[in-house]
């Protein structure tokens, strides 16, 4: 039933994935880690890849979580009254990778934070998960995502057309210990924070083991 809200819709709500004593703990490990807010490479750190295999292990998340994929990527997006800022809608397209091909499909080759990125094919694109777990309510005055149902099955949207289909988009208020599940393609934007609320939420990204064209993830939890 999850997979298949998530192949129609493109996203869906996973509620308490998390108790509220993991979620406390998990925010003292963020406290006593340091690193600002946006950080890519969260998977090098033990807490982040303990959290990885106990998001495989729950039994709501197991399912769509399955053993030929792996976590690529974890980044902690915050919000609050001094961190507020505002995302325009858009799709996730670009992964950390090592080495590098020729082959056109792999396409907008950049460095981030010294790291290596690309957007991959689209047939990959297709089969990432982003597993999106909250720390902090968030509601629609916290900076909630909002997305565009079914947006995914379009493949790569132009900015125009994202523009376009902003219309029909639908916020996704969230609880702490909640996760919210979507395809990286799934257009997404979030407006500022109207209060002096915090809202902390680790963004991780599941994908397909083995890549094509000889390619490979730069890491693969």
């Amino acid at each position: 039933m999850l997979r298949e809200q998530i192949d129609q819709h493109g996203c869906a709500m996973v509620e308490a994935v998390l108790a509220a004593t993991e979620v406390q703990a998990l925010g003292s490990q963020l406290e006593a880690g340091g690193g600002k807010p946006g950080q890519r490479e969260r998977l090098v750190e033990p807490w982040c890849a303990e959290l990885t295999a106990r998001l495989r292990r729950h039994p709501a998340l197991a399912p769509v979580l399955t053993p030929d994929l792996v976590a690529l990527q974890c980044i902690c997006f915050e919000k609050s009254a001094d961190l507020n800022w505002l995302v325009a809608v858009h799709q996730d397209l670009s992964f950390p990778v090592v080495g590098q091909t020729n082959h056109p499909d792999w396409k907008a080759w950049s460095r981030k934070d010294g790291t290596q990125y690309v957007q991959p094919p689209v047939q990959v694109l297709e089969q990432l998960l982003a597993v999106r777990v909250h720390l902090d309510a968030c509601g629609p005055d916290d900076g909630a995502l909002s997305v565009v149902p079914g947006s995914h099955l379009q493949g790569v949207i132009t900015p125009d057309e994202a523009i376009r289909l902003r219309a029909g988009d639908q916020s996704c208020p969230a609880t702490p210990g909640d996760a919210f599940l979507m395809r990286p393609l799934l257009l997404h934007r979030s407006s500022k924070a109207l209060g002096s609320s915090r809202r902390r939420v680790l963004h991780y990204v599941f994908g397909p083991r083995a890549l094509p064209d000889g390619m490979a993830w730069l890491h693969a939890a």
